[in-house]
Formats: structure tokens, sequence, C-alpha cells
């Protein structure tokens, strides 16, 4: 399928685009004892690991249901996304002590172009990164990919600040650069969690949105023989919802018309973009 196809061409995009920023930041962070930039070098590193776990979660989801896994492989976009959150949440607070610990104890940040420059070339890679992978998030309703969209996008603002503190040491205002760094890192820990959420909530079969049980309940009101609508049930199958709803029809209608009655609200059920497979049962008034 071209949504797994996609997401493991973004998983891969992501791993080579962080690995490069991790090198360059990494290395004039250290040399110039910038600890925003350090910790924004350690963002790209919890982004490398986020892509990993996008490229390998995709190559599991992608597989097609067997005797064993009867609705497919989907939920492990949502397991592996729940690793990426896990991962930002305990780099945010390595940063996090990091950067109190400078702030008490004083920076050694020495002023660079170099630390201009790395900043604008992260700025503009992620940019590119972000706006590439948000085009497929929407397309294919992918959590992994939603994971890396936000990652991305978090590492733009988290740069430019980055950024910003670098500058305001031009004008010896040393301070900043921690306070970045204790920024960046709570910013990781809020995106991380809020992951986390999401996919627990997939995990722990949360039901459809209002909106599409709206969507089926119309669909089923358009049936002029179907007096009645039960409670609509769904459980997540991956990114999409295995959805199990009741009827009532005429109880003197043939058990040849109401099975073909089920079998065409099942389908048109069924071909909504959120529905994996839609199980209707009949009842008789």
């Amino acid at each position: 399928m071209d949504r797994f196809k996609e997401t493991k061409k973004a998983g891969f995009l992501g791993i080579i685009g962080n690995l490069f920023l991790l090198i360059i930041k990494g290395t004039v962070g250290f040399i110039f004892k910038s600890q925003s930039m350090i910790a924004d070098s350690f963002n790209s590193a919890g982004d490398i690991f986020a892509s990993l776990m996008t490229f390998i979660g995709n190559r599991i989801a992608s597989e097609p249901q067997d005797t064993s896994h009867n609705f497919g492989h989907g939920k492990a976009e949502y397991i592996f996304s729940m690793f990426i959150a896990l991962s930002m949440i305990v780099v945010s607070f390595k940063l996090l002590l990091d950067s109190i610990f400078v702030l008490f104890y004083g920076s050694n940040l020495v002023f660079s172009w170099l630390l201009v420059i790395v900043c604008i070339i992260t700025i503009i890679v992620k940019l590119f990164l972000y706006l590439y992978t948000s085009k497929l998030a929407k397309k294919y309703n992918n959590i992994l990919l939603e994971a890396n969209k936000k990652d991305h996008f978090n590492d733009c603002i988290v740069t430019f600040f980055t950024l910003v503190s670098v500058l305001f040491t031009l004008v010896n205002i040393y301070w900043f650069d921690s306070i970045v760094g204790i920024g960046i890192s709570i910013w990781i820990c809020f995106t991380g969690i809020k992951i986390f959420t999401e996919s627990y909530n997939v995990l722990m079969d949360i039901s459809i949105d209002e909106k599409t049980k709206e969507i089926i309940l119309d669909i089923a009101h358009n049936y002029k023989d179907i007096q009645k609508v039960d409670e609509i049930s769904s459980t997540p199958v991956g990114y999409q919802y295995l959805v199990v709803l009741t009827i009532y029809i005429d109880g003197n209608m043939s058990t040849f018309e109401s099975h073909n009655l089920a079998d065409q609200l099942e389908n048109d059920v069924t071909s909504l973009e959120k529905v994996y497979k839609a199980i209707v049962h009949v009842n008789p008034i």
C-alpha cells in the first residue's frame, strides 16, 4: 500500500536528516559550550530514535491479517508511537536537569557565527521534513507520521529560540541560554505526554469519534426499512475501527431481504475512511 511505502520513506528521510543535524549541532554545541545547542542536539538524537521507531512500527503495521491476527497488525503504529513518546519524556528530564545546573552555576558559552549558521541550517532542514511529513500524516491518518510531524515542528520552534539565545550572547546575556534549554526540555516533555496519551487511548480501545458516529447514523436513517438503530459500538483496528451496530426492521420482512439490507448497510459504513469493517445485527420488530 502507498500508505506504508510513504511512511517508510518518511522514516528513512527522518533518520538521515536528524543524524546530520545531531552531528553538526552536537559538535558545535560542545565546542562553544552552548547549553541550548547541546539540548537541541539531544533532541535530534531523540528524533533519530523516533524516526527509527516509525520505520520499524510501520513495517510491522503493514503486515496483512493472518490466522493469529485477524484484523491485521495496525496497532503496532500506536505501540511504537508510545516508544517515541517515552523516549521524548526521558530526554526532556535529562535536559531539564542539565539546563538548571548551568543556570545556577554559570555558562561557559563562547559566541561563534558557526552556532548561528547551524541554527539556520537546522530550521531549514526541519521545516522541509515538517512540511513533507505533515502532508503524508494528513493524507494517510497515521499516528506515527503525526508524531514525527509534531516533532519536526517542535524542532523548528526550539531551534529558533536556540538561535535567539546565541544572539543574546552578543550583548553579554548568557543566562537566556539556560532558560531556552529549560524551555526546550519542557516543550519536549509536553509533546511526549500528548503523543503517549493518544496512543494509550487507542490501545485501550477508545471508541470512534462522535462525528463519525453521526455520519453512520445518517447513513442508516437513509434506509426507509430501518425503523431503529441501537447504540453504535466500536474498537480500534490500527488507524481504523471495527464498528458494530444493531438495526431494527419489520418482523414480516423475509430473511433474504433483511440480510440483503444488512449487507448494503455494512458496505456503506465500511466505505468510510475511518472504518475498517462494519458488522450489522438485524432484530425484528
